[in-house]
């Protein structure tokens, strides 16, 4: 199977992984005229699945270090199995319950709150698991990145993003998102082989794990998704005769979003054998940065603001951009 040998290699595949995390929301706001973030869901789950496969017929089955994708499912442990099954179910309601936050206090207040809090416990339960690279560089890092968020919250505030929904109902459902995405990622490591290129008996190589984990996410949805479909925390219910008559490519769209978040875990596995599951999930959630550029620049976000927002924005970009730089040396003291 294909893996990763070098600490730069891995440091690049954490890019991809900031990069397709921080951009697969674009497909929902291509689409979300015409379908609910529960209907898009749908497809995205479906495309985090379908990618996940892919991956592993092909790039995970081919060369001579490591194992088969077939083979490795066919060795691998129940309790391995269940631990990346049980990650994708986390990050599911994660994600869920973070967009019904945002939809109910505002991007200002839920987004940084979820998101920082996840990178903050992520890091340290990662860091547990395998104690790779400075703690100090580590814990700088993230605490560049959580003033980023920070900036980016006053910045929306600035242009009257919030006022009334900001409410203590999408505060709650945030931090519980927040809670549940910073655990996720080390259930699916824990079931993972320390080396890939020898992995141990019983494990599973990254490529068995993102299949399980993605069937997790997508059976779970079954639960998940149908409560909020009809039982919508915020918003109005939908049913899937309304998933059905949808156009065939607004479906392509959400598949779309899934796949390209799906690669972006994919590369975020990938490179943890080198970097260290705390480096490389830290690295990740650098997506807010790619996130907000999209808004800035494509969205036109803040087409209207005015110079104290502007400078907001560029405290933020640059404590991201430091952030990142901490993590990443992190891996050489």
């Amino acid at each position: 199977m294909f893996i990763l040998h070098t600490y730069p290699m891995a440091v690049f595949f954490c890019l991809i992984t900031m990069l397709c995390w921080g951009s697969w929301a674009n497909t929902q706001k291509l689409v979300q005229k015409e379908s609910s973030f529960q209907l898009f869901y749908w497809d995205y789950s479906i495309g985090v699945f379908i990618l996940a496969l892919v991956a592993a017929f092909t790039i995970g089955s081919m060369g001579h270090e490591g194992r088969s994708f077939l083979v490795d499912l066919g060795q691998a442990k129940g309790s391995n199995l269940a631990l990346a099954f049980i990650g994708g179910v986390l990050f599911n309601i994660a994600n869920i319950l973070l967009v019904a936050a945002i939809d109910i206090a505002g991007m200002s207040v839920a987004f940084p709150l979820a998101i920082g809090l996840a990178l903050v416990l992520g890091v340290i339960a990662n860091y547990y698991l395998a104690p790779i690279g400075s703690i100090l560089f580590l814990g700088l890092g993230v605490l560049l990145i959580i003033f980023a968020m920070l900036f980016s919250a006053k910045a929306y505030r600035s242009l009257g993003q919030t006022s009334e929904k900001s409410t203590k109902k999408g505060i709650i459902i945030a931090i519980i998102s927040g809670v549940l995405m910073g655990f996720f990622y080390p259930f699916v490591a824990a079931a993972m082989a320390k080396s890939y290129a020898i992995p141990e008996a019983g494990m599973l190589t990254p490529y068995t794990a993102l299949v399980i984990f993605a069937l997790g996410l997508l059976l779970s949805n079954v639960v998940v998704n149908t409560w909020m479909m009809y039982k919508p925390i915020s918003g109005k219910a939908v049913t899937y005769k309304d998933y059905f008559s949808q156009r065939f490519t607004t479906h392509l769209v959400g598949i779309l979003g899934g796949i390209i978040w799906s690669v972006g875990i994919l590369a975020n596995l990938l490179a943890a054998n080198k970097s260290g599951y705390a480096i490389s999930y830290g690295l990740g959630q650098g997506a807010t940065m790619i996130a907000a550029l999209w808004g800035v620049f494509v969205w036109r976000e803040f087409k209207n603001a005015d110079s104290k927002v502007n400078r907001l924005l560029t405290f933020m970009f640059i404590c991201y951009f430091l952030g990142l730089i901490a993590i990443i040396v992190a891996r050489y003291w």
